[in-house]
């Protein structure tokens, strides 16, 4: 079914880098999940007036929730996918964050009303009324949203899509809350058993739980979180492939919303290379990674020495040290100059963005540790913070 709606309504489904098949993506899902959450919403309604059932009626306001969520997420990609202006130069892609964060507290805000009205229930129980076909629908409401899951969660993996994710992720918040409510609803009809309240309260606790934790990747994403794995991982894959570059470093990854991140890194190469060859090699690798993952990429150049036995082995001496002082520290962009009775040894500290001390103090003891064993070597240390 979801992909047999994607081939009908979506053009050049798969070219998901271009700004106009993402759109086409999300107004599909919008539009589907729309429809799908207002019928439920009207069933659930009308059934629940007439079984008086607090956890039914309320389960129908978290559709009619749902439905509002997939209009702010049908807006926010329009949003997003206006094209870069004077004001905006990288575009307007964190726009689908922010309606991805507009979800994910519409999400909350029926979990805390949900949570409200359950006890309001549980103090003043009413008796309900189920018949079979509140039953069957109740059923058939699972189905939905179990179908909804699926199709949300292939359209947000498809185009990498937070927003679509936040609603996959409600969607399936929503099929434990109305199995809760059909539980309750068993058990009311056969078992005289009315519970209807406290189910309120567990598919409540559900649904506030299941906003939080997709509000929190949202912050995550607006404030400038850790890169995904996969996307470092392609980065080292990819350089792999250039003999040239010797390894890389200082690997930063900006997010300016999906379709628009930008990649920088600096790539080590011989210092006896032909700086005019590496040029082009840096510049082959910065359009063919764009050409592939559509990501855009600017690479640092730093040369190394490579074929020095005396800078070889004390670079490889230094970063035992560094490994002696903290496991968790790194050593790159290595240079030795001599100055007579002594040497420079010149070199960045890469430390933890949590450690415990100072990049004073971290730089500090590496050089203790240095002059401790080799006292003709002088240390000029930059300390800084990974941002992987």
């Amino acid at each position: 079914m979801t992909n047999l709606l994607i081939r009908l309504f979506v053009k050049n489904r798969k070219d998901v880098h271009d700004p106009a098949v993402r759109s086409n993506y999300a107004t599909l899902s919008s539009v589907t999940g729309i429809i799908a959450n207002v019928l439920l919403f009207v069933g659930k309604l009308v059934i629940g007036i007439f079984s008086t059932s607090v956890s039914i009626i309320a389960d129908a306001f978290n559709n009619i929730g749902d439905a509002g969520s997939s209009v702010v997420t049908l807006i926010g990609f329009k949003f997003s996918g206006k094209h870069a202006d004077k004001e905006h130069p990288m575009g307007h892609g964190r726009f689908e964050y922010i309606s991805a964060f507009i979800v994910d507290f519409l999400i909350i805000f029926v979990g805390v009303e949900l949570f409200k009205t359950s006890i309001e229930k549980i103090i003043t129980p009413e008796a309900t009324a189920i018949s079979t076909a509140t039953l069957v629908f109740l059923g058939v409401a699972i189905v939905v949203k179990a179908w909804l899951f699926f199709f949300y969660r292939k359209i947000a993996r498809t185009i990498n899509s937070q927003a679509i994710k936040g609603a996959s992720f409600d969607s399936i918040s929503d099929v434990v809350a109305t199995t809760l409510v059909f539980v309750s609803a068993i058990l009311s009809k056969f078992a005289d058993v009315n519970i209807d309240g406290y189910a309120g309260i567990l598919v409540a606790a559900f649904i506030f739980y299941t906003g939080i934790k997709a509000a929190k990747e949202t912050i995550d994403l607006l404030l400038g979180g850790r890169p995904d794995k996969d996307i470092l991982k392609k980065i080292s894959d990819f350089v792999k492939d250039y003999p040239d570059v010797i390894g890389i470093h200082d690997v930063m990854v900006h997010d300016y919303g999906p379709g628009r991140q930008i990649i920088s890194f600096h790539a080590e190469v011989s210092a006896k290379s032909d700086f005019s060859y590496v040029h082009d090699v840096i510049d082959n690798i910065e359009r063919d990674f764009q050409k592939k993952y559509g990501y855009i990429v600017t690479i640092h150049l730093d040369p190394i020495v490579v074929d020095d036995e005396k800078v070889n082995e004390t670079f490889e001496f230094v970063k035992s040290v560094v490994k002696e002082v903290d496991e968790s520290y790194s050593v790159h962009d290595f240079r030795m100059t001599y100055g007579g009775n002594h040497i420079n040894l010149i070199f960045d500290l890469s430390i933890p963005v949590d450690s415990k001390i100072s990049d004073e103090e971290a730089a500090e003891n590496v050089e203790k540790k240095i002059k401790e064993l080799r006292p003709e070597c002088n240390c000029v240390i930059k300390a800084e913070h990974p941002f992987v």
